[in-house]
């Protein structure tokens, strides 16, 4: 069965695809909003989504949620960190200086350096994590590394920020490793960002 993926091909549905292809479940990707049709089962939501398809097939392609009830406590922390941390200065940058300008909308430069001070306070807390660990709930790359994967996009590519991951030694180590997994190459190839 092929899993149907709505939703444009950048931003959070690039999470979900990113997924399906550590995954190697083989889906269809069309529509408005991140949401996946599975058979007769429907959710929304792109990390609700990558949570479902890790569990589901957990014994399929790349291991994303541990071996260990511990490691998974990590995941799901660092989830959340990426949820509430890393993604809304990045998003709201992203809306600012990406697609408001393309509705008549002038960024905001009080906004955009207050996004990148608390982005950087984010990324000082990953330096001292990455400092410990490979990736951030351990050593295996997980579904918490995977989420950092469409809006770090945006932070290298679309916003020209790129030393702010440069600068930091292991955060800039890590970045390196999960943006450049086959997975997310191919995300990247097939799926570009239309602006």
């Amino acid at each position: 069965m092929v899993v149907k993926v709505y939703g444009p091909v950048y931003g959070s549905p690039q999470r979900v695809i990113a997924c399906l292809l550590e995954k190697e479940i083989e889906f269809e990707p069309f529509g408005f909003v991140p949401v996946i049709q599975d058979g007769d089962y429907t959710l929304y939501e792109s990390r609700a989504i990558i949570r479902y398809y890790a569990e589901k097939y957990r014994s399929k392609g790349t291991e994303l949620l541990g071996k260990t009830i511990e490691e998974r406590g990590l995941i799901e922390q660092w989830l959340d960190v990426e949820a509430h941390s890393f993604q809304p200065p990045l998003y709201d940058s992203v809306i600012q200086v990406l697609f408001g300008p393309r509705l008549g909308m002038t960024p905001d430069q009080t906004r955009l350096d207050e996004n990148e001070k608390k982005l950087a306070q984010v990324l000082d807390v990953y330096e001292e994590r990455l400092s410990k660990s490979k990736y951030l709930a351990g050593d295996s790359f997980s579904l918490a590394d995977l989420s950092h994967l469409p809006f770090g996009q945006y932070l290298v590519a679309g916003l020209g920020k790129e030393y702010m991951i440069k600068d930091r030694k292991n955060v800039s180590k890590w970045w390196d490793d999960i943006s450049s997994r086959p997975c997310w190459k191919k995300v990247v190839q097939d799926y570009p960002v239309p602006v």
